[in-house]
């Protein structure tokens, strides 16, 4: 099957790579955010993963003529503020954490430069889907044993089609 948009495997870093995201209110607000987005048709979700300090999403962003920015920057944005406001209600994490000092903002939650590589074939897309559901597991975050537990992936529903949080769309529409 032919596709209009590309496809990106993407890999954003929370800034320092601090563990702002090992709070499950933290990965709501990442949740929340992509609900919206593929509520709204601005975004397609094959796979994703929530770690303590960073994400990978394999996605594709719908243009809408109607929007002023990309859904990655509606994403980026939203989540940054949503932090923010988090941080200033309730938090174990100071705000000050996050101060940056630049001219068009106080504080920052996401590194520079997130990573977008395009995914090509079924293959890569297989391969990137494995990298994303495994990482949980991994012996340097330890989160646990079996990568189908972890609530914050799309792995449950590539493995038991359940789509907890209803943003999955299956790569086999695309692949």
């Amino acid at each position: 099957m032919e596709n209009e948009s590309p496809i990106y495997f993407f890999t954003a870093s929370i800034l320092k790579f601090q563990r702002l995201l090992s709070d499950d209110n933290f990965k709501d607000i990442i949740i929340q955010s992509l609900q919206h987005l593929v509520k709204s048709n601005r975004l397609k979700v094959y796979a994703f993963v929530v770690m303590p300090n960073h994400l990978h999403f394999i996605w594709e962003e719908i243009f809408q003529p109607d929007y002023k920015e990309s859904a990655k920057a509606a994403f980026m944005k939203f989540t940054a503020h949503q932090f923010q406001k988090r941080l200033n209600l309730d938090s174990h994490e100071t705000l000050a954490n996050y101060y940056v000092n630049k001219s068009d903002r106080k504080h920052q939650f996401w590194q520079e430069d997130p990573l977008s590589v395009e995914i090509y074939s079924r293959s890569v897309m297989e391969q990137k889907l494995d990298y994303i559901h495994n990482n949980p597991a991994q012996d340097h975050w330890n989160l646990l044993e079996d990568p189908i537990q972890y609530k914050y992936s799309s792995d449950r529903y590539y493995e038991e089609e359940i789509d907890e949080f209803g943003i999955i769309t299956h790569y086999h529409e695309v692949f």
